[in-house]
């Protein structure tokens, strides 16, 4: 297993392809959600690609992309999103190490998420709170969360 973040300009076209295809596979088509998923923030400089592999990590191509997440520079704060295990992946722990990893990218600021509303708990235990109102997004409820700066 191997994770790592990294900016867009790391990304290889083959890596870039299967993160592409894991959110298009998970938001898109299983969760019957049809957005823009290419909303042009994946090559921003501040933008962090979270990848979780299976395999070392040294040769892209024999190493599946198992769980990704994105992290966003909003400048007040940093925004996860995108956060995202293949269905073959799930059931396996996998999700916490990418969050952790995630947060490792987040310092000296707030970090917030829009949570699908069953993951309120899973979220709660890496310090975040819901910070405002539930929503619906793509006709699935969401909670605003927010995860203070740590010192």
């Amino acid at each position: 297993m191997n994770i790592a973040a990294m900016p867009f300009a790391a990304l290889d076209s083959a890596t870039a392809y299967a993160v592409w295809r894991l959110r298009q596979e998970v938001f898109v088509v299983e969760q019957e959600c049809p957005y823009p998923d290419l909303d042009g923030r994946d090559p921003e400089l501040g933008t962090r690609h979270v990848l979780l592999r299976d395999g070392n990590g040294d040769d892209g191509d024999d190493a599946a992309l198992l769980g990704y997440a994105r992290v966003l520079d909003d400048v007040t704060v940093w925004r996860i999103g995108r956060v995202v295990l293949a269905p073959a992946a799930r059931g396996r722990g996998l999700a916490a190490p990418l969050m952790e990893t995630a947060l490792s990218v987040c310092p000296d600021r707030a970090v917030v998420l829009d949570a699908q509303s069953p993951l309120r708990d899973f979220y709660a235990g890496f310090g975040f709170a819901v910070d405002g109102e539930e929503f619906l997004e793509d006709g699935i409820a969401h909670l605003p969360m927010r995860r203070p700066h740590h010192a």
